[in-house]
Formats: C-alpha cells, structure tokens, sequence
C-alpha cells in the first residue's frame, strides 16, 4: 500500500500533542496546590493526596488499553471522546465543592487523559515515514520531558496569583481548540477501520484490579510505612495476584486487551526494559531535587521550580538536535552516550554538600537535560523500529505504561531509601554526641559564645545543644541525599549493557506508512 497524501504531517503533530502535553502537565500541576485545596475544601493531608493518587490509579488503568480501544471504536473517535471527557471533567474539577466530588471528577479526568500518550505516539509514528521516527519521538519527548517540569512552576505561579481552581479551567479552552483540531485534521488508518470482536471482559477486569492495585501500593506505601501496613500488604498481594492471571490469560486469547506477543520482538522488550530503568532514575531526582533545595537549602517552591527549569530546556534545545543525529548516527550508539550523561549528571548530584550555590544545583540539571534527550529520542525509535503498523497503537500504549510505572517505581524506592538513610545516618553521627567527644564539646563551647553575643538566655546550654542537634539532623539528611543521588545513578548504568543487544534501527523493516 502506497502512502495516501493527506493533511500535513506537522499540523497532525500539533494537534496530537497539544492535548498530551496538557494531560501530562496535570500530573504534576497539582503538587504544587495541595495545601490550597487542603484549606479550601477543609480535608486533612493524608486524604487531600487522593487528589493525585486517584488521577494516577485511573490513567495507569487506561493507558494499555488505549490501542484495543482505539481499535475497536475507531482512533479518532475515542481521541475526540479522551480529549471531551478530560476537558469536561477539568472543569469538573475546578468547580468542586467537597473532596468527594472533586475525588469523582479526578478519575473521570484520568480516564479522558489516559488514551492520549499512547494515541499521540502512535500516530506520530504513522504520520511520520520510518526514516523521520526520529523527529517524531523527538517532539513526543519534548512534552513528555519538559510537561512534568513545568507543572509545579506553573501551578505555583497560578494557584499564588489566582486560585488553586484554575489549574483546571486553563484545560478547557486548550480541550476545546484540540477537539476542533482533531475534527480537521485526524483520520482513521485503513486497517483500523471497521474492526470488531469479542470483548475480552476477564482480561479488562485482571487489568483494571493489577493495575489499579499497583499504582495505589506505590503512591501510598511510603507513606503507610510500605509492607507494615495491612492494606498496603493485602493490595500488594491482590494486584500481584491479578497480574500474573492477566498475563496468562492474554497470552492464551486471539483478541487481548493487550497484545503481550509484542514482547516476542527483541528490540521492543529491550527498549522497554531500558525506559522502565531510565525513567525509574529520572522521575526519582525530579522529585529529590526540589525536597534538596527547599528542605536543606531554604528554597521556596517557586526557586525550587526554577532549578528544574533549565534541565528542561536544555532537553529542549537537544531533542531536535538528536532526531537529526539519528539520521546520520546508530541509534544504539546515541542511546549509550545518553545513558552514560544521565549517571554523570546523578554522580554530580551525589557530590552536593550544605555550602552549595545556586549555580553549583543548577549544572547537573543542565547537564542531566541534554543526556535526557540522548536517552528518550533513540530508545523511543529503536523499541519500535520493527514494530507492524497495525500493532503500533496496542505497543505504544504498553510503552507509555512501562513510562509512567517506571516513574511510579523510582518515586517509592528512592523516597523510602531517602527516610531510611536519614536514619542511618542520624545514628552513625549521634555516635559521637557524647561529653568525651573533643569536637563536640569544641563546637559546643563556640555555639554557647555566640548564643552569650547574640543575647542567648541564662548560660545557654540547653539552646546550644538545640542547635548543634540541628545540625546534626541537617547533616545526616544531606548525607542521605547524596547516597539516594548516588543510587539513582546505577539505574542508568545497568541498562548500558543492554543497549547493543537491541536491534539497529531500520527504516526500511516498518515499511511504508499511512500518513493521516
């Protein structure tokens, strides 16, 4: 089949990744707000948090489905109806006026937002002839990149200068101009039309329980105290339970909800084990970086924001610069180079001390951005490089899935690792807090002298013995920074042995492609 001529291949880009990139920024957008709508609807810490889990639990769900979906309903139809229901529920949102309901609203909008990242992979894909897949993740990655980046800058600076509310309400004039666009410019590929077949109703239901159970245990079990909490333990064992019946039931039907056969192409199940590891380790210092500064360095969420920031942009500048060199350059090479950045820019991270300057945070994330788009561009290209068309839709949503589970993954382990190494180190320097220990009496003396100038109280032991125990808690924090920062970095070292096990990409072995 020749290829069909159709609307232009950048207008198809840009109507498929303005939503995507809206729904990606809410995932981090709200972080910022939760102290607001805490207040504004009168709910405690620990249930206002639900505002994320509940968003995260219903997106994991839909995202594998997405391409069974797609198929079934048609592409541009359930792409209409993803991009409506997410605008629709956005105002939901923003207009609730009890948790519950904005609960309610959050999983309608998780569900809308679900289909997005994998239909707008997939049809950049398609849209795109193979020689050119390079531009196309290259744009993919720039809102899967920099979105989760901007979301908390964002959502700081709107929740301080308007309300927390309109975080949602910026979703519907962007929902509206995007359905308008996928109207004009959006239609469905030949071989996606018209098909139909048994819906596979155990396979979903396997699905939504593993799934929905998984994300609940990872956004939840740091701070349930993981393993020691009854209902972390028994979601643990439902979900994995569900996922190794789902597994085996999928393998087994002609038509699954998930095609898991695709793991069968070397290049694919490489690639995603890849991105599961290099996400794990970038989501991990996303997070890490901005508790750093704010916790230890006295940042406030605004400047905090802005030390993400430049990472942001340097990947960027890099991500069109990396789809012109995989044109010239093995994919697997670049992919290696870019693994290799990423650890440095962690090792850097791992150096950080309590006399660090603002410039002295902001290089590793400068650095850590030009790696990131060595990383994601090559590996998004080379996973699917033998990938049929028809397939496309069912392997982007599995790859989207292993993304965002990869991110999930990273958060819990290196947050966990980040609270017990605090602890270890609090002990090991408690050690030597001791009356025959000469340094600390030294420093003890020195404190009570500047407390005596600055017009401590009475002889000032107690305050100084307050403060130096400050400072121990900062010290060990710190030190426990710099071993997670040290750990994250081994996640982009172990995939770099995987890297030319991959297949070399071929631009010729897809064949050609439908242009939308």
């Amino acid at each position: 089949m020749g290829t069909r001529s159709g609307p232009n291949k950048w207008l198809v880009a840009v109507t498929v990744m303005i939503p995507t990139f809206i729904e990606i920024l809410d995932m981090t957008v709200v972080n910022v707000s939760l102290t607001h709508i805490q207040g504004s609807l009168s709910a405690g810490l620990d249930e206002v948090t639900w505002v994320l889990t509940s968003y995260m639990v219903s997106n994991a769900i839909v995202i594998p489905m997405s391409g069974w979906l797609a198929a079934r309903f048609g592409r541009r139809r359930y792409l209409l109806f993803s991009v409506g229901l997410f605008t629709a529920s956005s105002f939901a949102c923003g207009s609730a006026t009890s948790l519950g309901m904005l609960l309610l609203f959050r999983v309608f909008q998780g569900v809308g937002g679900g289909g997005l990242q994998p239909l707008s992979n997939a049809i950049l894909l398609e849209t795109f002839p193979p020689e050119e897949h390079g531009k196309a993740m290259a744009m993919f990655g720039m809102g899967v990149v920099f979105a989760p980046i901007l979301g908390p800058i964002l959502g700081g600076w709107i929740t301080d200068n308007w309300t927390w509310r309109w975080i949602f309400y910026i979703n519907i004039p962007v929902g509206v101009l995007s359905m308008f666009m996928i109207m004009l410019f959006i239609e469905d590929p030949p071989y996606l039309r018209d098909r139909g077949s048994r819906i596979d109703v155990l396979g979903i239901a396997l699905l939504i329980v593993g799934l929905g159970c998984l994300q609940l245990v990872l956004d939840r079990g740091e701070r349930l105290d993981w393993f020691a909490s009854p209902f972390i333990r028994n979601t643990a064992v439902l979900s994995a339970s569900a996922l190794v019946l789902f597994v085996m039931t999928e393998l087994r039907r002609p038509n699954p909800v998930v095609d898991l056969r695709v793991f069968r192409d070397r290049s694919f199940a490489l690639g995603n084990l890849v991105l599961f590891l290099g996400f794990f380790a970038f989501f991990a210092s996303l997070v890490l970086l901005p508790v750093y500064v704010q916790k230890l360095m006295g940042y406030t969420p605004w400047w905090a924001g802005w030390v993400l920031a430049p990472g942001g942009v340097s990947s960027l500048v890099m991500m069109p610069i990396t789809a012109r060199l995989l044109q010239k350059v093995d994919g697997r090479r670049l992919l290696f180079v870019g693994l290799a950045i990423n650890a440095y820019a962690l090792h850097l991270m791992s150096r950080f001390s309590l006399e660090a300057d603002f410039m002295t945070i902001l290089w590793p994330r400068v650095v850590q951005g030009f790696g990131l788009a060595l990383f994601f561009v090559p590996v998004a290209t080379l996973s699917v490089t033998s990938i049929p068309k028809e397939k496309m839709g069912n392997a982007t949503g599995v790859f989207n899935l292993l993304r965002n589970l990869g991110g999930s993954f990273g958060v819990a382990v290196l947050t966990t690792e980040l609270a017990r190494r605090t602890q270890f180190h609090h002990f090991r320097l408690t050690e030597h807090l001791t009356p025959y220990d000469l340094p600390f009496q030294q420093a003890l003396e020195r404190m009570r002298g500047w407390l005596a100038l600055h017009g401590g109280m009475g002889h000032g032991f107690g305050q100084a013995l307050g403060l130096v125990y400050g400072e121990l808690n900062r010290q060990a924090y710190m030190l426990a920074f710099n071993d997670a920062f040290y750990l994250d970095a081994f996640f982009f070292v172990v995939p770099v042995f995987l890297v030319f096990l991959m297949r070399k990409a071929d631009p010729d072995a897809a064949g050609p492609v439908s242009v939308h």
